[in-house]
């Protein structure tokens, strides 16, 4: 049996930043704490916290003073800052460099709209993107909870056409979905109405699809290693599926099943931005150790 590894899955750069910069903290013997998982991925969170990470919740860091919490990749809204200057909290912060471009592309939208008196009632900041997703939270932050979430080309028709729309996305949801939400506006704006949107798909992620869907193709079987709480992950997960309708998602090498296995000649292991490379290698590692007399 042929057993090959996806070169181009396993950590994003954000990701990897944030973990380095972990690691590094940890290394030194601090203590440190992290707002929310890390990254989707209990094993390699499980791994970090061996280390020493903490992980806590927003309403856990209102109690904590003069300590080292990191923000993750995903990002955080201004009231996270503000929280951390009250109660003297030093701030490692690793959210990604993409996620904070369009923190302040959205924020500078938020205040032109405001010093033109374009309020809520007559535009809308809209972002394409998972409800309660910490990446989307942080974005909505920026127009102090106004914008209007969409997580799917079904939610578009609940925009109001008559009024401006300026529309983002989560920088990890799907390049042609969001195009099509694009095309739809564009057709259904009113003509008194402006409408502009803007290209915040992160194109490391965007550029995993077509690769991803070869990948599959090239193999009887995918096993597709990630968190279940990876929206890139699902994302990735589904192009595997269009294409091999024999994939599986794995969260753990002990999910892999031995009746997967029978009559199959290659298989391929692949995951998301979220998936660590030596999680993958253990997936290899499993199915050989089942393979052996």
């Amino acid at each position: 049996m042929v057993i090959e590894i996806d070169n181009g899955s396993g950590f994003c750069f954000g990701v990897t930043t944030a973990i380095r910069k972990a690691e590094e903290e940890l290394a030194k013997g601090n203590k440190l704490y992290c707002l929310g998982d890390i990254v989707h991925n209990g094993m390699e969170c499980d791994r970090l916290r061996e280390m020493g990470l903490i992980t806590i919740k927003h309403d856990e860091m209102r109690e904590l003073h003069n300590v080292k919490v990191l923000l993750r990749a995903h990002g955080e809204p201004p009231e996270t800052y503000e929280l951390a200057q009250r109660n003297n909290i030093e701030i490692i912060d690793a959210t990604c460099p993409v996620v904070l471009q369009l923190q302040k592309r959205i924020k500078r939208q938020y205040d032109s709209n405001l010093t033109s008196h374009l309020s809520p009632l007559t535009s809308q900041i809209v972002i394409f993107g998972k409800r309660g997703h910490a990446e989307v939270l942080g974005l909505v932050g920026q127009t102090h909870s106004s914008a209007i979430v969409i997580e799917s080309f079904d939610e578009v028709r609940r925009l109001d056409f008559a009024r401006d729309i300026y529309l983002y996305s989560q920088t990890t949801k799907s390049l042609e979905e969001y195009h099509r939400i694009i095309d739809y506006i564009q057709t259904h704006i009113s003509p008194e109405a402006h409408f502009e949107s803007f290209d915040t798909i992160c194109r490391n992620v965007a550029n995993r699809m077509p690769n991803i869907s070869q990948f599959a193709s090239r193999h009887d079987l995918i096993l597709f290693v990630c968190g279940r709480k990876s929206s890139n992950g699902k994302v990735l997960f589904n192009e595997c599926l269009q294409v091999n309708p024999n994939s599986h998602l794995i969260e753990d090498p002990q999910e892999i099943k031995t009746e997967w296995l029978e009559g199959i000649e290659t298989v391929g292991i692949c995951g998301a931005t979220s998936t660590p490379k030596w999680l993958m290698e253990q997936a290899r590692d499993a199915i050989e150790k089942m393979q052996r007399p």
